[in-house]
This record gives structure tokens, sequence and C-alpha cells, in this order.
């Protein structure tokens, strides 16, 4: 059974991308209930990602005690200008966007709009980065994208999309430019990367609470706030970075269009929201659309041109070299490590290996 995971194109990057949009989905309807508490939306923002901040600190320190050093290569000098512009987007923009939209919209069409992220994650992934995105999956984009725009559609100012659903949108196209910025770094180690963006994000967004007027909430708020940052943020994150190795970013983000279901269907528990017809015919859309995503297939023959980097692997037919005395042993293994041109035919995604033109 393991052996025929391995050898599944798909693994382990769809699996890390569903398991990170269920933790993502799971966040939204919980940061639902913690805003009808009274925490303003800043305040909301920073507690959760300062609670994915100082959550995988401590994860990295046990780490590194545990293994007496790093199982992944740290960001590097050109890494530091993306990681600005990540947070920025990723973590200031987008999760204040998205709790003022969750004030003045109902969790279950919230979630489920958070569709859009992978939509603006693929547009930008084919318009501006030049990743490969065939027709199959501008069709799933489209059915996800009809689906959004039937929850948004409330009738009234804007021409009828309201200003919450227009906030989570933004918030959508803010995190679509950060995925697509992560992809640049994401070689290096995604416990960083996220400890990194929740600590820096956590303080801005909790600075400019508490500069507004905002006043720390009750303990239990507190404790709740960063357990479902450090999950629904934090881990989520290390996931999709990890899933963004395997599988490039289009289609990391085609993947991540589970979480809104995921929130949908804990959105109706918690809250006792009515199923709606509008509501179901916008899931059944998105769920087209996702199997869509699901269902791709991709080979042929392609190119590898030299190059040299450093990231964890094992010696697969991609990583055919030669170690030296003071590389380490084990699989898998971090080192700079030289590739050789190679051209051959398999099927494949736009992996940290398969980032050619078409």
């Amino acid at each position: 059974m393991t052996m025929m995971l391995r050898n599944w194109v798909g693994w382990p990057g769809v699996p890390l991308a569903i398991t990170s949009a269920a933790l993502f989905g799971a966040s939204t309807p919980l940061a639902k209930a913690m805003l009808g508490e009274g925490i303003s939306p800043w305040l909301l923002a920073g507690l959760l990602y300062a609670g994915s901040g100082i959550g995988l600190a401590l994860v990295s320190i046990g780490r590194r005690i545990a293994s007496g050093g790093g199982s992944e290569p740290s960001l590097g000098g050109r890494d530091w200008g993306w990681m600005t512009l990540i947070i920025l987007a990723g973590g200031v923009a987008g999760p204040v966007l998205l709790m003022l939209g969750l004030a003045s919209t109902p969790a279950s069409s919230a979630a489920l709009l958070l569709n859009l992220e992978g939509l603006a994650t693929m547009v930008i992934a084919w318009a501006v980065f030049r990743e490969s995105v065939d027709r199959r999956l501008m069709l799933g984009a489209l059915a996800i994208l009809a689906g959004a725009l039937l929850l948004s559609w409330q009738g009234r100012a804007f021409g009828g999309i309201g200003a919450g659903s227009l906030a989570i949108a933004g918030a959508c196209l803010a995190w679509g430019i950060d995925n697509n910025l992560t992809r640049k770094i994401s070689a290096a180690d995604p416990v960083q990367i996220a400890m990194i963006k929740g600590l820096v994000a956590g303080a801005v967004n909790l600075a400019i609470a508490f500069a507004a007027g905002a006043q720390l909430p009750t303990t239990r708020l507190l404790a709740a706030g960063g357990i479902i940052g450090f999950f629904g943020y934090g881990v989520s994150l290390v996931l999709f970075v990890l899933a963004l190795r395997f599988l490039g970013t289009a289609r990391t983000g085609a993947y991540f269009s589970a979480a809104p279901f995921i929130g949908a269907l804990l959105a109706l528990a918690m809250f006792g929201e009515p199923v709606t017809i509008r509501l179901i015919v916008a899931a059944i859309l998105m769920g087209i659309g996702l199997w869509v995503h699901l269902a791709e297939q991709h080979e042929h023959d392609h190119v590898h041109d030299p190059a040299v980097h450093s990231h964890a692997h094992i010696h697969d037919a991609h990583h055919d070299h030669d170690h030296g005395p003071d590389d380490p042993a084990g699989e898998p293994h971090v080192h700079h490590h030289r590739h050789a041109p190679l051209v051959h035919s398999h099927p494949h995604y736009p992996d940290l290996h398969h980032r050619h033109r078409h």
C-alpha cells in the first residue's frame, strides 16, 4: 500500500493540500463565532496569527532539541524580500478583510465564498508566473466562480454584491498573491516560513487593534483564538507550503478549494443556518470544479535544465547524484546538490523540479 501511494503522482501533495484545506476551512466558522462575542476584526486577526506564530515557535524549538538541528533548509538572503511581501499580502491584508467580511455575511456563505482564493491563486499563477494551466483546470475554475457569484448576490448595494462578500473576495485576492509568492520560497523550512509570518502578522494586527481602542478579551477567548490560529493558520500553512513543493501553485490552490465545503458544513451545525436552494446549487457547482481538478492527467516529454539548490529530498529519478564526505546520510536529507540535464516523460505536476514552459 505504501509503495502504491509513493507511485501515485499526487502523493503526498494532494493529501497535504486537502488536510491544509480542512484545517483552514474549520477555522472560518469558529472565527465567526468569536466575532459574535464582540471581538473586533483587527484584534481577532492578530490573535489568530499570533497563536499560529507562537505555537509554531514552540514546535520549532522542540524539533531542534529532539533532532539536534534542522531537518529543512532555512530561509536564505534572497528569500527575505519575498517573505516581506508574503506577510503584507497574506498576513495583514487577507485576514483583516476576511474578518470584516465575516461580520456581515452568513458563515456558511462566507465559507463557500473562500473558494475564490483557489481561483485567484490559479489565475495569478497562469497569467503572471506562467505556470501551466490547461483547459480542464480553467473549466473547473469557472464552475467554482459561478458558485461563488451565486452565493454573493444579495440584490442590493454595489450592483447587487454585498459589501461583506466584496471584503471576502478581497481577502481571497490577497491570499492568491500570497500563495504565488510563497511558491518562490517553498523549498525552505515550512515551519520557519509559517512561524515568521504568524509572529509578524500577529504583532502588526494586534498593534493596529490596540491603537484603534481594542481591549484584551477574556482568557477563554485568548486561548480559543490561539488554538484556532495554531491549527487553522499555522499547521494549515505548513502543510500548504509542503504541498506547493509537489503540486505547484495553481493545483495546490485548486485542492485547497475543499476548505469552504468543510467550513460550510461546520457552520450549518454551529449556527443552525438554513440549507437553501442557492447554497445547494453553489455547493454542487464548486464540487464539480474541484472534481475536475482532481481528475487531471498531465504527462509529456519535458526537459530538466541543470540546477543547483537545497531542499529535503530522497534519491529518486530526479536526485541521482553522488554524495561527498560531508553530506548527510539517511533519507530524506538536506544538502546543496546539482541536477544534471535530463529529458524524460512521466506523469507530473509543476513541482520544484517541473517548472518548465509548455
